[in-house]
């Protein structure tokens, strides 16, 4: 069995599941890799969140729309919004 890459956890949709492990994404291999890609551009990150955030709430509305409650903290809570130190 292979062992997927980082850059193999991204969103399979309309379910917005993890291509790779089946988690709903951003699943924490995504978290950590998009976390590598911006850091020190943590506003940028959090704009990049929010769009796929409300992509993911137009499409999910479709396939169960009382099932997806929490997108804002799936999609965005997570990101640390104030400077390490």
């Amino acid at each position: 069995m292979r062992r997927a890459h980082l850059r193999d956890h991204v969103p399979y949709r309309p379910t917005w599941r993890c291509q790779a492990c089946g988690s709903f994404w951003p699943c924490s291999p995504a978290k950590l890799r998009l976390l590598a890609e911006y850091r020190g551009n943590m506003p940028g990150l959090l704009v990049h969140l929010v769009t796929l955030r409300e992509q993911a709430t137009e499409q999910l509305a479709d396939l169960h729309p009382d099932a997806y409650p929490n997108l804002h903290q799936r999609f965005t809570d997570w990101v640390p919004v104030t400077p390490p130190g």
